[in-house]
């Protein structure tokens, strides 16, 4: 059974630093692309940042970009988001998420297999 599980959210205050985790299970995660999305309050899911199977190829949104950053751990079925400089704006459930490709995406639409998600919450 595959499984992806994130940890690592909580409360901060804005300017503030989190890192989530997503440890995978269940099928070789290190042969395939990871990525974060997220999804506020009233909104839609939207993406974050993805990295590819070797860690050669990665994606950030620009609401992210030089703030946020995704790496995978050496056993690689680890996913990593380090995000700094938080702003409210970034509250949001943080999902883990897998596709069956070892090419990254952007597209929710490719990812086939997702966590349960992590909550995140910017205080002002």
């Amino acid at each position: 059974q595959v499984q992806l599980v994130e940890s690592g959210g909580g409360v901060v205050q804005a300017g503030g630093a989190l890192r989530l985790s997503c440890e995978g299970s269940g099928r070789t995660f290190g042969s395939y692309a990871m990525a974060w999305f997220r999804q506020a309050p009233g909104k839609e899911r939207e993406f974050v940042a993805a990295i590819s199977w070797s860690g050669g190829a990665i994606y950030y949104s620009d609401s992210v970009k030089d703030r946020f950053t995704i790496s995978r751990g050496n056993a690689k079925n680890m996913v990593y988001l380090q995000m700094n400089s938080l702003k409210p704006e970034d509250t949001a459930i943080y999902y883990c998420a897998s596709r069956s490709s070892a090419v990254a995406h952007t597209r929710m639409g490719e990812y086939n297999y997702w966590g349960q998600g992590t909550q995140v919450t910017v205080s002002s």
